[in-house]
């Protein structure tokens, strides 16, 4: 399951949203909405008296929210009461408030262009290379990041086909590629560059990408020459892939004088203000 975090913006005010790929559906943090409609100075001390009164009232829109982890203000992951489309819709008929109505015609557009997005795979893209722009990532790198995309389902299609099972097998043989070519594990790369719930690919320099996409392509390419079937052999495929991208690492490095990991990461030259606002929870 991999759930993508953004921010959106209403009015120009900024709304927590988790889209949930397994349950197909937006989830809206409570407290943000709140925010909005209320104008409230406070409006943590407004959800939590407002869940009071609907749970005394027997509410049960209020019992089936639960809590998702969001980015605070402080930086940090919390756990945060959401709530999805209809579920919101319902709760804002208990806020009072002159915003309601626009705000709900931008909860439904915010659901259609999801969608669409879903029913046409360009709009997809579209969405994406606006979302890494917003964020502040140089056209060049966004282009290589989008190719990444593109490679890395074609990639996971091949392991389909070769009966890997998703979840776990998936984020296994991902390691397996990212240490042949890079030489650390996914989780040792990640903390080198000093991430915590952030994407890797998103943090990657241009060449770190390049390579990447080398590995994962040519896993992909022996995969379908070699036709390997489940994990076991799906994962000499990776290493053989990932070497191949390896290899290619260590004559750059040769030739430059110079280490390709870096340390670089998106928080070091992005606007610190609009960074880490799209950071989904797993890199399978």
């Amino acid at each position: 399951m991999t759930r993508k975090h953004l921010i959106q913006l209403f009015q120009e005010r900024k709304v927590r949203t988790v889209w949930d790929d397994q349950e197909e559906k937006w989830y809206f943090s409570i407290v943000d909405v709140c925010g909005v409609l209320t104008d409230s100075k406070d409006p943590q001390a407004y959800w939590r008296k407002l869940k009071q009164r609907l749970k005394n009232e027997g509410n049960e829109t209020v019992t089936s929210c639960h809590g998702l982890k969001m980015m605070a203000a402080d930086g940090k992951m919390r756990l945060t009461d959401v709530a999805d489309t209809e579920q919101l819709f319902r709760l804002i008929q208990s806020i009072p408030s002159p915003k309601a109505e626009p705000f709900k015609q931008w909860m439904a557009q915010v659901v259609a262009q999801r969608i669409d997005q879903m029913q046409d795979p360009e709009l997809n893209f579209e969405q994406a290379y606006a979302d890494y722009r917003r964020l502040g990532y140089s056209d060049k790198w966004i282009n290589q990041r989008l190719k990444s995309i593109e490679v890395r389902k074609e990639l996971t299609d091949e392991w389909n086909r070769a009966g890997v099972k998703e979840g776990q097998q998936y984020a296994s043989l991902t390691d397996i590629i990212t240490q042949a070519w890079s030489g650390k594990t996914t989780r040792q790369y990640k903390q080198y560059k000093g991430l915590k719930k952030e994407n890797l690919r998103d943090n990657m320099t241009n060449i770190e990408l390049a390579l990447n996409i080398l590995a994962e392509a040519s896993t992909t390419e022996i995969s379908k020459a070699q036709n390997p079937k489940g994990f076991k052999q799906s994962a000499e495929v990776a290493r053989k892939g990932g070497q191949i991208a390896g290899d290619a690492r260590k004559k750059l490095e040769v030739q430059t004088g110079h280490p390709v990991i870096s340390r670089d990461k998106a928080s070091d030259y992005l606007p610190p203000v609009d960074r880490l606002q799209e950071l989904p929870e797993n890199d399978e």
